[in-house]
């Protein structure tokens, strides 16, 4: 169960913050403050990189032993001992990914990009931040990657890194946290928001070696809220990354790593693309784009129609989750053996030298099954990594190095696989899949197109391409993906294309269905609030929204113990607006209170024999900023005596004195935006006109109530204005 967080910063949090802190200058708290962001974002960046290195060394070299066993095998002849040691090979790995994501961490299955995006929007999932989902992504991507299954280590590089965040902004976890003064500068959601963007961008770094593609997908993709402090922070924990992978690149050059070959496999890195192109060749590209979008929006719709089945299956227990995982592992490996025999060997272009055939594990002409001079190009893509199949089918100057019929097949079986592989129990990743089916789709318009036209066209021009048009036309992202692209090929004649194909096909796919991300929100039911708010949305007044919730339950300043404690157990409400009455028949706000403060409260029995107010100092001695910051409301164990349940509490130090407040004539669409934009929890709404005998409060507003299909639910007549629109 998902809650919310409060990143706003309240006065008796802050109180208590300052009340345990020594006295200093505001320049020296400033000062204090950034050096300690310094130091964090670059600790952050450090981790990242050399975690993600040491992932892509483990993948490279348990699928190098795998590969180079498998082909020993087949070029042996013993073609069904290669089959059932490649399957169980995969199996296995399947296997300790599942049962890691499974029994231990269920929440570090998938990408975890959509729980990412969700937090920087203020939706707080639990167990989702935590060492056992950083332990189990890492050793679970490396198993689920290395297995052959078609999906890649970019998401689950960008949860490593948000974990990596949220970890060091508190310490550590469990009894093994660390308990320095200045880590409690960090133990408030906005911090811990700012840490994890900079781990998200860092995450998308490492995936890509591109530190300013990081920086613009964590603007552009994941974070709501945006300040440009937050853009050099990003930017340095990218550096940091960037720098650690390359000293990884140097000091495993020349294969001192392990079993990879030549260039530097440890990173995905398509440098060599060289392209040219005419003003003419705009035309092409419309059509790759507009094709691409139609593609990305289709493959967005089957993805969601086969996650809501694999959310039947999954809900049926642990073993039924096992056991979709490893049917699908199955399927794959099955598919990934079997299709190179289908395809007849290519004879080798005396162009390309010694590098074909490659009887190693990496090169762009696998010999696989053929004879010597000869290679098997769906081989080529097929047996290799993601990142080596991405390298192979982007290469450039080799138009006919793979045939029509070989790139229809894998384009084909990738889009099966990747529709089915993506929702088992296992840390995946959308991005490379993607990229390769948009790369075969490009490379299948240049051979389309140049016998058609029989004009020289160049193949590597047009796989950058299409795999820019299926990830536009799929995630919906342009000015990240351009810029990723950009650092990738290393090419800046690519960057007018690039940009024009991005666009296009986002504009298709808008036209159709919203982004993959935004789908797996919705299936998770997680209640991410959009930038912009529904244009019938402003022919309803929030004071209308509110009347149609339930009464909304006050408290007064100085309250009774059983009453707070009978509030709590009998509502779920996370705030509690606080009624002052300074004279009998007028009621004043005073504020609001959040649920886990009270709970702290009752849990520390700081009770008044009698009504009366408190002094700052009294509560400043008996709380802590830890206490305050914990986010813990359950109740189950807490027990008062009756004479406890007749005494008092006064409210007024844990109160937020100014919380956000609207007039109840305000439209619901202003109120979004105001929601969203302010990054609110709790949104108050004022009666239009005060008097003795008025209500101080209309009513109370949350994120849930602010949700489209929760408003056309209390509104049904607004589903005809919705249709409209």
């Amino acid at each position: 169960m998902w809650s919310i967080l409060r990143p706003e910063m309240f006065s008796m949090a802050r109180l208590m913050s300052d009340a345990m802190t020594p006295v200093r200058s505001p320049t020296r708290n400033a000062s204090d403050h950034l050096r300690k962001m310094y130091c964090s974002t670059s600790t952050l960046g450090l981790l990242t990189g050399v975690i993600a290195s040491l992932i892509n060394l483990a993948i490279e070299n348990i699928s190098g032993v795998k590969m180079l066993h498998m082909v020993r095998l087949v070029r042996d002849k013993r073609y069904w001992a290669g089959f059932f040691y490649f399957s169980g090979f995969n199996l296995a790995l399947t296997f300790v990914a599942a049962v890691l994501c499974v029994v231990f961490a269920p929440t570090a299955a998938g990408p975890g990009i959509p729980e990412i995006k969700a937090y920087l929007n203020g939706v707080d999932t639990p167990n989702m931040f935590g060492a056992p989902q950083l332990i189990v992504k890492i050793i679970g991507s490396i198993c689920a990657v290395a297995s052959g299954l078609d999906l890649g280590k970019e998401g689950p590089l960008v949860h490593i890194g948000a974990c990596l965040a949220n970890l060091l902004s508190q310490g550590g976890s469990g009894r093994f946290r660390l308990r320095w003064k200045w880590l409690r500068f960090f133990n408030n959601d906005r911090d811990r928001r700012d840490l994890i963007t900079c781990g998200a961008s860092s995450g998308v770094c490492a995936a890509f070696r591109s530190p300013v593609g990081g920086v613009l997908f964590a603007l552009e993709e994941v974070a709501t809220w945006w300040r440009s402090a937050l853009l050099w922070r990003t930017f340095f924990s990218t550096a940091t990354v960037v720098v650690v992978l390359r000293g990884f690149i140097e000091v495993c050059r020349g294969g001192r790593c392990g079993l990879f070959g030549a260039g530097g496999l440890i990173i995905f890195d398509v440098g060599d693309v060289t392209v040219r192109y005419r003003l003419g060749d705009l035309l092409l590209v419309t059509l790759v784009g507009v094709m691409g979008g139609v593609l990305g929006a289709l493959y967005n719709h089957v993805l969601h129609m086969v996650l809501r089945l694999y959310n039947l299956i999954n809900d049926k227990g642990r073993m039924a989750k096992l056991a979709l995982a490893l049917a699908v592992c199955a399927f794959t490996s099955a598919g990934l053996y079997v299709l190179p025999f289908a395809v007849p060997c290519t004879p080798c272009d005396p162009a390309f030298g010694a590098a074909c055939p490659a009887t190693g594990r990496s090169g762009n002409f696998k010999q696989f099954n053929c004879p010597a001079g000869q290679y098997n190009d769906l081989a080529t893509l097929l047996h290799a990594t993601n990142v080596d199949a991405t390298r192979n089918i982007f290469s450039t100057g080799t138009p006919g190095e793979f045939r029509l019929d070989s790139l229809l097949i894998f384009f084909a079986i990738y889009c099966v696989l990747g529709l089915f592989t993506f929702g088992i129990a296992v840390p995946s990743g959308l991005f490379l899949p993607i990229i390769l089916m948009g790369a075969a789709y490009g490379r299948i318009v240049a051979l389309v197109l140049q016998s058609a036209v029989a004009a020289s066209i160049d193949h590597g021009l047009y796989a950058v391409l299409g795999a820019a048009a299926l990830m536009s036309g799929s995630m919906r992202m342009t000015v990240s993906l351009c810029v990723i692209f950009l650092e990738l090929t290393n090419n800046l004649t690519l960057l007018p294309m690039t940009m024009f194909v991005l666009l296009i096909a986002k504009t298709v796919g808008d036209a159709f269905n919203p982004s993959i991300y935004e789908i797996i929100l919705d299936l998770k039911g997680l209640p991410f609030l959009e930038p912009k708010p529904e244009p019938w949305m402003k022919d309803l007044t929030v004071g209308e929204l509110a009347a149609a919730k339930p009464r909304t339950i006050s408290l007064q300043v100085v309250e009774k113990v059983s009453t707070v404690l009978e509030v709590l157990r009998n509502t779920g409400h996370n705030g509690f607006p606080v009624v002052d009455r300074p004279r009998p028949g007028l009621s004043e706000l005073h504020g609001l209170v959040l649920r886990a403060h009270l709970v702290a409260v009752l849990r520390k029995r700081w009770f008044l024999l009698e009504k009366r107010r408190t002094e700052e100092w009294e509560a400043r001695e008996r709380f802590s900023s830890v206490e305050l910051a914990d986010k813990n409301c359950k109740m189950d164990d807490l027990e008062l005596t009756p004479e406890e349940l007749e005494m008092y509490i006064d409210l007024h130090p844990f109160t937020n004195t100014t919380p956000y407040t609207v007039v109840e004539t305000m439209s619901v669409a202003k109120a979004v935006v105001l929601f969203r934009s302010v990054a609110l929890r709790h949104m108050l709404i004022m009666p239009k006109y005060q008097g003795p005998e008025i209500s101080p409060l209309v009513g109370i507003l949350t994120r849930q109530d602010l949700r489209a299909h929760n408003i056309l639910g209390a509104f049904p007549h607004l589903a005809k204005k919705s249709k409209a629109h």
